[in-house]
Order: C-alpha cells, then sequence, then structure tokens
C-alpha cells in the first residue's frame, strides 16, 4: 500500500509499504477514505525526529471502513464505517475506568515513562504504524473503533479522531464560571474548534493569532480575535475590564512564535545524533515558551490556564513566583479521546452543524500530494488551515 513516511527532518515522503494484516484477534483493519495532518505532525516533521525511524509511517486523524475483522471482535463487521481515536486504549484498566483513556495501563509505554500508545507518534508512544496511509490495523478494535452511520461526509466525523475532542476537553478543563470570559492562544485547527465551543457553550471568547485568515475564520462564529503584538497582554486585559480572561486555553504549544533561545535549542537538537539529541530533550528546556507566558499574564488572578498545545521539554522555566501570587491552576495532557465521544457524536450529527465541522478544511488533496502540503501547513502558506488526505 501507499504511505506517507517519516525520512528525516522536513523531509516525508509517499512510500510503498507492507499492507497491515490481522496481529490479534481483537484487531481490525480498515481502508482509509480520509486521514487529516494535525498540528502535532509539524513536532515530528521539525523536531522529534530522534524518537523516529526512517520509513515509520505518520498520522493520527483517520477514518474508513472495516475490510478485515479479528476473530475476538464483536461489536464490529466488514462494511463498518469508523472513525479511530489517536489514542490507543483497553477501556477496561483503572486508568480508563476514569476516563484517563491516555494512561491506559495496557497499552502504556512503561520502558519509555511515557502514556498510551499512540498513532503514528514515535517510539515514545509505541512506534505504531500511523493512518496516514491507504489501509491502518486498529489494535483493541472493540473498544477503539467509533462506528458512525453513513450519510454525512466524512468531514463531520473525521475531527472525532483527534482535534474535536481536544478542544472540548480544553474547554472542560478551562473550568469556566457560566459567564466567564474564554481567551485562546493560537487559532489554528484546535484553537479554531476551542473557540467555536466556548461560543456555542454561551462564553464570550477572545482569540489570539498572527494569521490574517486564520483571524477570519475565527470571526465567522462571533470569536473576537486579535493580532499577535508585543501589547497583546494590556489589550486583552483592556478587553476584559482590567482583569484578563477568566480562564485561557493554549493551543500552540512548542512551535509558538518568540523565544529564540528555545528556537536556538530546537534546530540545535536536530542536528546531534540521536541518543545525544534524546538526551538533551529529557533533560532541557526545548520548548517556545511565549504563548504560554502570554497565557499566564492574560489569564485573570483565580483564573485558570488549560494547556492543549504539546510540549516536549522537562526543563521548561516556570514562572513560578507568578502563578502562585495569582492563584493560577493548571489543567494539561493528550487528549482522553474516547471519554468525549458520547457527548460530541450528537453535535457532529447534528443538521445545524454547531461546531462547523465541514467548514475547517482548507486543503484536500490526494496521499500524492502529503509532503507538499506538509511544508505549506507548517509555513501557514495559502491560507492553510487544515489538510485533508484522500488516500
Amino acid at each position: 500500500m501507499k504511505a506517507l513516511t517519516w525520512q528525516g527532518k522536513r523531509s516525508v515522503s509517499v512510500e510503498t509499504v507492507p499492507d497491515p494484516t490481522i496481529e490479534k484477534p481483537t484487531d481490525v483493519v480498515i481502508r482509509v477514505t480520509s486521514t487529516a495532518i494535525c498540528g502535532s505532525d509539524l513536532h515530528l516533521y521539525e523536531m522529534l525526529g530522534p524518537f523516529l525511524s526512517k520509513g515509520d509511517v505518520l498520522g493520527h486523524e483517520t477514518m474508513g471502513v472495516v475490510e478485515e475483522v479479528g476473530g475476538a471482535v464483536t461489536r464490529l463487521s466488514p462494511g463498518d464505517r469508523v472513525v479511530i481515536p489517536f489514542v490507543i486504549a483497553c477501556g477496561d484498566c483503572y486508568m480508563c475506568a476514569r476516563g484517563l483513556h491516555t494512561q491506559c495501563e495496557t497499552t502504556q509505554n512503561t520502558e519509555k515513562g511515557t502514556g498510551a500508545a499512540l498513532y503514528g507518534y514515535t517510539e515514545l508512544y509505541g512506534s505504531v504504524p500511523g493512518g496516514q496511509a491507504e489501509r491502518l490495523r486498529v489494535p483493541l478494535a472493540d473498544f477503539n473503533a467509533t462506528k458512525v452511520g453513513h450519510d454525512l461526509p466524512d468531514d463531520r466525523y473525521l475531527f472525532l479522531s483527534d482535534i474535536l475532542p481536544t478542544a472540548w476537553q480544553g474547554v472542560v478543563y478551562a473550568d469556566l464560571p457560566s459567564d466567564g470570559i474564554l481567551a485562546v492562544m493560537g487559532l489554528g485547527p484546535v484553537g479554531q474548534f476551542v473557540g467555536r465551543i466556548g461560543k456555542y457553550l454561551g462564553h464570550r471568547v477572545l482569540a489570539v493569532e498572527p494569521v490574517p485568515e486564520r483571524r477570519e475564520m475565527a470571526e465567522r462564529y462571533g470569536i473576537e480575535t486579535f493580532d499577535l503584538t508585543d501589547d497583546i497582554v494590556e489589550r486583552l486585559r483592556d478587553a476584559t475590564d482590567g482583569r484578563g480572561a477568566d480562564s485561557v486555553v493554549e493551543a500552540v504549544g512548542m512551535e509558538a512564535h518568540g523565544s529564540p533561545g528555545a528556537a536556538f535549542a530546537q534546530s540545535a537538537v536536530g542536528l546531534l545524533p540521536d541518543p545525544l539529541a534524546k538526551k538533551l530533550m529529557d533533560t532541557a528546556g526545548v520548548d517556545r515558551m511565549a504563548s504560554l507566558y502570554t497565557s499566564f499574564d492574560s489569564v485573570r488572578r483565580g483564573g485558570t490556564v488549560s494547556l492543549s498545545g504539546v510540549y516536549a521539554g522537562e526543563a521548561d522555566p516556570l514562572p513560578m513566583k507568578t502563578l502562585f501570587d495569582k492563584q493560577v491552576s493548571i489543567r494539561m495532557g493528550q487528549c482522553n479521546v474516547q471519554r468525549w465521544r458520547s457527548e460530541l457524536l450528537p453535535l457532529v450529527e447534528d443538521p445545524a452543524d454547531p461546531l462547523g465541522a465541514e467548514d475547517l478544511v482548507t486543503h484536500r488533496v490526494p496521499l500524492d500530494k502529503a509532503p507538499q502540503m506538509y511544508e505549506m501547513f507548517q509555513k501557514k502558506e495559502n491560507g492553510c488551515i487544515k489538510v485533508v488526505l484522500k488516500p
């Protein structure tokens, strides 16, 4: 089959790789009908190469049609249309029973000291082949594959794999009061959904984003947008009676603008042999923290900062004096996708499409065009906000 593979820093290519097969009786194999490029994929493209091997199949936002079914699978049949959460979880262990599927004790990567296995996301999370491919093996399929109908287009369902529940969890973790003001840092795909969810739940939403096309998309949903300027904290405070937002969802992560020292560290990591690079990332501060610091400055005293953006450094400095003085609460973590399925499925199937699932994709291309789209998405060129690949 054809699949998008990692070849090196800023280098991916579509190659012919072996078809996936049923490896355990709880597996299914799906034919992929849509798969998206996620902002988290850019972390692999740019700086997490030390934890990848040449030829690894990327991608963790996937849906398709079941083709093969393992002997122990009871809830799925060939022909079923399914969305695949990026988290691989058992649904039965101590952590899963508490809705913490990203900490699943069945698929947890204990040797690496990390959480549950993820599709297409480095040796840290199991080196599981990803879904930017013509086919995908789905482990523990009865719990992980989400069966959906056949009447609505893929765009209604595809984002249940990651970015829609990630945004939903980000807003839930933000712990907004009923009349609260939500600020969003970054209007990439997750930030777009965070803003829409905030509005859907009845909140005033402010969003910071340097790219005009992303601000324009958000404004269609009644979100008040701000360019990223040197005085952005003062402008946000001015818009909130001088206090700051009740809660901030940080939806940018390690590739934030600014932080030239961290930018240098990220580049240096990419030049080191893999063993040294892994050690550096395990012990150094390599994240660009500008968006996170802005979030801490922009939230009101006693407010909450919810982190949806991905961070990788182990020694990133936090402004502890400010956080303690302001009594800021912080929530964070990979999204427990399966926890939010029952709440989100009715919304994506609502004829009114209240969260705009069909109004996010800006580029829809064949799988063969994936390398060009990775570059365009990273550079934020040509109004690129969300890319869907069609194998």
